[in-house]
């Protein structure tokens, strides 16, 4: 056993240990001199072992942050540290930056210090792990922070405005949004053929360059884009397209039009990201951020970020046009079926409105009509068919088209549902509807109702004050179930007649008793036309502001005095 540790061989033993180990090992004076590294300290720092002795650690390695401000506490109390320095050595790396813990020791002899003892491990890779950590979990707040601030409507001009402005000036000095025209929103066509033309929906800028960001295009402009442009570039690709620190001519390839180039360099433009808006694999658009002045040149991490957001705002744009182009389609094939109530008679006027929704729902199944049953009696219609989009529209025309059918065989208001609804529960997929019947008999001055599901009709009297009627009301058509009853009181003349939708009245967060209870309590103008009391009724109960969910139909009816029945006055 060797025991004394001054021998040749036992030193032999500790130099062959401290040469064969994966961590550097050095020793230096009191001065913080090397007196000893062994090999692998002397390949980490790129410098042959024997050219370390003597040497300070800035004289051997000096874009190394050695911090030897804490080396010097160590020699100063004797208390052992670890620390971490980075830099680069002579040694080469293709490493942004690398990094080295340490851990310290006093060296002691005869109570004299004669230096410090060190072990060094390199901990590059860990240190980049630990930062892609710290990158990933920072791009997941910015998503998080995203998610709650962009794609909030389902209005395609209001989501780009939301995405434009997060980004400025988190990311960028400038944003811009620009999207692939629709068929429905495509007014003006390229003027030439290999021109891209795209509608900007939004645009944000930090303070000082609002006013010269203007000139290049205003929300609902149409650009134009030459042939080798970056947007060009972006869209063809499908990837984003980084250009930093640009010079004139790579900023004249990549500008719109080569007209631009002035102007850019007038605001300081030096660096561009484009981003492609993707959503279920086809183009949407394209984010462009920009940086001018003294903002430093974007990163691959800038890059990364900037995809994540286009990601999830490209799925919010799709989701806002697809909406769009069903609103479209559904809304024009309801204006189309509600073809305005003719006058039935010379004894009755007629007016009707219909407004669809301005909220987040897509256009309903409402419908209203009026049928000429006879020289002297006409039924009013008015329903709802559940759900919302195409197929309530097409719902609807269904139960528009039979209760025209059902009532030509002149059957009492509850037998006109009973049979619709036996029809209506036998085909499968139509959806439930409510709806309300009225039968009015100018001749007899008398209005029969029979309900299904719907609402109360009201009556506006010749004092101007409204009355809702207590009719007798079923289960929805479509159900199967029947059982409905009508209902018949006197029709006066200058008595105005109100059927309507449930837009009319319900309200979000509102009991519909409070709601019926607002109709109710409503004033409206005596002796008005029907076409200016329905103006003055929708105001009056807020149809069409943000708090309405729901499409909002309401059909007006009176009897002139005139051609009143014997139970008038």
């Amino acid at each position: 056993m060797l025991s004394d540790a001054s021998s040749p061989q036992v030193q032999a033993l500790l130099r062959q240990i401290l040469d064969g180990t994966n961590a550097g090992v050095a020793m230096l004076d009191p001065e913080l001199r090397y007196t000893y590294v062994n090999r692998t300290l002397a390949r980490m720092n790129g410098v042959p072992a024997e050219q370390h002795t003597g040497r300070t650690i800035a004289e051997v390695v000096p874009d190394i942050d050695a911090r030897e401000d804490v080396l010097r506490q160590v020699l100063a109390d004797g208390v052992p540290r670890e620390v971490t320095s980075s830099g680069h050595t002579r040694a080469g790396s293709e490493r942004e930056r690398r990094y080295w813990h340490g851990a310290y020791h006093r060296l002691e002899e005869n109570g004299q210090v004669i230096g410090i003892f060190g072990i060094v491990l390199e901990v590059t890779d860990a240190r980049e792990h630990e930062r892609e950590l710290e990158r990933a979990q920072a791009r997941l707040s910015v998503l998080d922070r995203a998610a709650t601030v962009v794609g909030t409507t389902l209005d395609m001009d209001t989501t780009c405005n939301e995405l434009a402005g997060f980004l400025v000036p988190y990311l960028a000095d400038i944003a811009t949004v620009d999207v692939v025209p629709s068929d429905v929103g495509l007014r003006m066509r390229p003027p030439s053929r290999g021109v891209l033309r795209l509608r900007r929906t939004a645009v944000a800028a930090v303070p000082d360059l609002e006013a010269r960001v203007r000139s290049f295009g205003r929300p609902g402009e149409y650009l134009d884009h030459q042939p080798g442009s970056a947007v060009r570039r972006c869209l063809a690709a499908g990837e984003p397209v980084l250009e930093n620190l640009l010079d004139d001519e790579a900023l004249l390839r990549s500008a719109p039009t080569p007209g631009r180039l002035a102007a850019y360099r007038e605001l300081g433009y030096h660096s561009g990201l484009l981003v492609p808006l993707l959503a279920r694999g086809e183009p949407v658009g394209t984010l462009t951020l920009v940086r001018a002045g003294d903002s430093p040149a974007f990163t691959d991490h800038d890059v990364v970020t900037a995809q994540d957001l286009a990601g999830r705002a490209a799925i919010s744009l799709d989701n806002a046009r697809r909406y769009t182009r069903e609103h479209h389609i559904a809304l024009e094939l309801q204006r189309a079926l509600l073809s305005g109530p003719s006058s039935p008679h010379p004894a009755l006027e007629v007016a009707s409105r219909y407004l669809p929704s301005g909220t987040s729902a897509l256009v309903g199944g409402d419908w209203f009509d009026s049928v000429q049953l006879s020289p002297h009696r006409t039924l009013l219609v008015i329903g709802d068919v559940m759900g919302h989009g195409v197929e309530a529209a097409v719902d609807m025309s269904h139960y528009s088209a039979m209760v025209r059918v059902v009532a030509e065989d002149g059957m009492a208001p509850h037998l006109v549902l009973d049979r619709m609804d036996a029809l209506m529960a036998r085909v499968s997929g139509e959806r439930p509807a409510t709806c309300l019947l009225a039968l009015v008999d100018t001749r007899r001055g008398v209005c029969t109702y029979a309900g299904a599901g719907h609402l109360p009709p009201a009556v506006i009297d010749i004092d101007h004050r409204t009355h809702l009627l207590n009719v007798p009301t079923g289960p929805p058509l479509g159900t199967g179930f029947g059982g409905y009853v009508s209902w018949t009181r006197p029709c006066l003349g200058g008595d105005t007649l109100l059927l309507y939708t449930d837009g009319l009245v319900e309200r979000r967060g509102e009991d519909i008793d409070h709601s019926l209870l607002r109709l109710a309590r409503l004033r409206l103008p005596r002796n008005a036309s029907l076409d200016l009391l329905l103006d003055r009724l929708l105001a009056g109960m807020g149809a069409g502001g943000t708090d309405v969910e729901d499409d909002v139909a309401v059909l007006a009816a009176r009897i002139r005095p005139e051609h009143a029945g014997p139970t008038a006055g």
